[in-house]
Parts: structure tokens; C-alpha cells; sequence
């Protein structure tokens, strides 16, 4: 992915996110820092994609998310599960 990606917040995101211990700038670093897509699914006439990725910080984390008018709409992102991390073995030790 491009650093010119935009991304749609609202409160609803945002707080969905921080009950995960997630903020929104981890989402976007992750995203920008080429996560590996885990699966897809159809959810409500909506495509959702499931990507597992690192944070700046070196956090790995897992998350779903979608495209809205052409936005990366974040739906959940939280600390990987171990079945997740093993895409990032370097930095799961």
C-alpha cells in the first residue's frame, strides 16, 4: 500500500478501537506497512477484509476493515492472536 491512503474516522471507529488498546495512528501505521491479508468475507452487503500487520512500535496486530467511498474504514483491530503472529516470526519472539 501507497502512503497516500485515506482513512475514515468517526467516534465510532475510534472508540472501538481504543477498547482494544488500539489507537487510530496504530491502525494507519500498520496498514501502511504492508500487512499480510488473512481472509475475506461479505458482511452486510460489505466487503471485509482481515489483515494481520506491525505497528512503528513493532506491535503486531490483527484487523478488519473495509473500504468506504474509497476511504480504509477501520472496523476492529486488536493484539494478534498467536495464529496471526506466526505471518511475522522475527518479530513474534
Amino acid at each position: 500500500m501507497t502512503g497516500g491512503i485515506e482513512f475514515d474516522w468517526d467516534e465510532e471507529n475510534t472508540r472501538h478501537l481504543a477498547r482494544h488498546n488500539v489507537t487510530p495512528a496504530e491502525f494507519e501505521q500498520m496498514m501502511k506497512n504492508d500487512p499480510v491479508d488473512r481472509d475475506y468475507e461479505l458482511a452486510d452487503d460489505e466487503e471485509r477484509f482481515r489483515s494481520v500487520g506491525v505497528t512503528n512500535g513493532g506491535r503486531i496486530l490483527s484487523a478488519l476493515w473495509t473500504v468506504r467511498h474509497g476511504k480504509i474504514r477501520a472496523v476492529t483491530a486488536f493484539k494478534a492472536p498467536v495464529a496471526d503472529r506466526k505471518a511475522f516470526p522475527e518479530r513474534s519472539r
